[in-house]
C-alpha cells in the first residue's frame, strides 16, 4: 500500500496529515495536488491515498461508484495503521475531499487522531437539501477544520449556518466558492486564490493542534 502514496513534504515534520480524494476523482488531481503541496511547503508531511475502487478503476480506465460507508472506514482505519507504523507521527491528522473528508469523520474519533481536515464536506446531496448528512457531526469530539465554498452545492453557507454542528468544528468559508473551491470570474476572486486560502486557513489550523 505504501508505494501507492503520495507524500509532500519534509521528512521530519511532526504532523502527518492523510488526505483522501472525493468520490469521482483520483488523488492527484490539480486541487488535490495543490493542497498536498502547499501543506507540505507549509512544513507538514502530507500523505494521499487512494481508495480501493479508484485503483481499480485507475487499472480498467473506467469509472466505478464508490462501495458503501462500511468498506471505505475500514480501508481509513487499514491507512492510519500503516501511516502510523511507518512514521510514528507525533500527531496524526486525517480528512479529505467530500467523499473522503465524510468518510474520515466517520472514523476519526475512533482513532483518537489530532485533528480532521475536511475540504469540501457533502453536507447533502446536490440539490436534497432534505437529505442531510450531519448526524454524526454534532457529536464529534475531535478537533475539526471543514473548508467550505460559500457557494457549495453540497451545502452553502446559509444552508450549513442551521446545521447543528460540534463545537470542536471549525468552519472557514472560500468566497464566491463551489465545491472544489473555484469561484465565478464576476466575484473578483480567482481559483488559485481561493486554493491558497485554503491552504493558509488549513496550515493555521495545524499549526494550533
Amino acid at each position: 500500500m505504501p508505494s501507492d502514496w503520495l507524500v509532500d513534504g519534509p521528512h521530519e515534520a511532526t504532523t502527518t496529515v492523510i488526505l483522501a480524494h472525493g468520490a469521482g476523482a483520483p488523488m492527484e488531481t490539480p486541487f488535490m495536488s495543490a493542497m498536498g503541496a502547499g501543506l507540505g511547503e507549509a512544513g507538514f508531511r502530507v500523505v494521499r491515498f487512494e481508495f480501493d475502487y479508484m485503483r481499480q478503476a485507475r487499472d480498467e480506465g473506467k469509472r466505478r461508484p464508490p462501495p458503501g460507508a462500511p468498506r471505505l472506514q475500514q480501508e481509513w482505519r487499514d491507512v492510519v495503521e500503516a501511516v502510523r507504523q511507518r512514521y510514528e507521527p507525533q500527531r496524526l491528522v486525517i480528512g479529505g475531499k467530500s467523499l473522503g473528508g465524510r468518510m474520515a469523520s466517520l472514523v476519526a474519533d475512533e482513532l483518537a487522531v489530532a485533528g480532521l481536515l475536511v475540504l469540501g464536506y457533502p453536507f447533502h446531496p446536490p440539490g436534497r437539501p432534505e437529505k442531510p448528512r450531519v448526524e454524526h457531526l454534532a457529536e464529534l469530539a475531535t478537533p475539526s477544520l471543514i473548508l467550505q465554498g460559500e457557494r457549495d452545492p453540497f451545502g452553502n453557507q446559509d444552508e450549513v449556518a442551521g446545521y447543528e454542528l460540534s463545537p470542536r468544528i471549525e468552519l472557514a468559508w472560500l468566497p464566491d466558492g463551489d465545491h472544489g473551491f473555484s469561484p465565478r470570474k464576476r466575484s473578483g476572486h480567482s481559483e488559485a486564490g481561493n486554493w491558497q486560502r485554503a491552504v493558509d486557513h488549513a496550515a493555521n489550523f495545524l499549526a494550533r493542534l
